[in-house]
């Protein structure tokens, strides 16, 4: 089958070669219980994370730079994908999270029509999709989290391969805010939308306008704000990126959320930064 599942559409037979992503076939570098994704997405037992390997965007700073790189991770075949979903629901994860998933449309689809979890699924993406395929990942989606990486185009270009992310990943967080919420009296998330930013070095006035477009969404969704930059990846030809954010830029972006009014927000701690937060990597 030939690949155009997200906005690059390449046309790759991933079942034979890589395509744009990087990867053919089903490649994942780990799988467990994740204690560290928002409050009402681990909640208790952890959400059942896997993460899969390759990417189209390419971002030079990645926390997850082995992965997206295509350096570590294990090719699987659909059916021990749909054994994995099996495994973690058995585990108690309290959802199924598909981690940078993508290019793994088709695969994902064939799994769950072999193994469909009676827990939520979670579609963990970078915002760099096409409408069409949203809307066939939201037959099995129950919660979208999403991040919004740039609205400046500039800055698209000058740290990932995709110049052209805003013009996607707009209408794509749009669509995926239109999931209705449904959550229970206790805090865990059956279904609803998550928009993650992650504030850089220097960037904190597109962190200002991304949260005045967050504010333009339905009130139903989650806005997560994230200060855990930590300089990953290929940083080294980007003098801005080798450092933290500082709390006076974070502190602006807090601003503008409480001007705009946002009332489900997620606020982590300006220490929250550091490589203790990215996991270790199995395969």
């Amino acid at each position: 089958m030939n690949c155009r599942v997200c906005p690059i559409s390449c046309g790759t037979d991933r079942g034979k070669t890589s395509g744009a992503c990087g990867v053919s076939g089903v490649k994942i570098a780990k799988y467990y219980l994740h204690p560290f994704e928002e409050p009402p997405v681990s909640f208790k037992n952890g959400s059942g994370c896997v993460f899969f390997c390759g990417c189209s965007l390419k971002c030079v700073f990645c926390q997850n730079y082995d992965l997206s790189r295509n350096r570590r991770g294990k090719n699987i075949s659909v059916r021990e994908l749909a054994d994995i979903f099996k495994r973690l629901e058995g585990d108690g994860a309290e959802n199924i999270n598909l981690v940078n998933p993508t290019h793994y449309l088709n695969e994902i689809e064939a799994a769950l029509e072999m193994y469909r979890p009676q827990i939520p699924v979670v579609w963990n993406t970078h915002g760099y999709e096409k409408i069409q395929s949203l809307e066939r990942a939201d037959k099995f989606v129950d919660i979208w989290l999403t991040d919004l990486k740039f609205i400046d185009p500039a800055l698209a270009k000058r740290y990932t391969a995709r110049g052209d992310y805003a013009d996607f990943a707009l209408p794509a967080v749009k669509f995926m805010a239109d999931k209705p919420l449904n959550m229970r009296e206790d805090g865990k998330m059956l279904s609803g939308c998550i928009v993650r930013h992650l504030v850089l070095p220097l960037a904190a006035y597109d962190s200002v306008n991304v949260v005045k477009f967050v504010s333009t969404l339905p009130e139903s969704v989650y806005f997560s704000l994230m200060a855990q930059y930590t300089p990953f990846g290929e940083t080294e030809n980007f003098k801005e990126l080798q450092r933290k954010i500082t709390p006076r830029e974070y502190s602006r972006v807090l601003d503008e959320a409480e001007r705009c009014g946002l009332a489900n927000v997620f606020i982590q701690n300006i220490e929250s930064s550091g490589r203790n937060f990215i996991p270790d990597w199995d395969y």
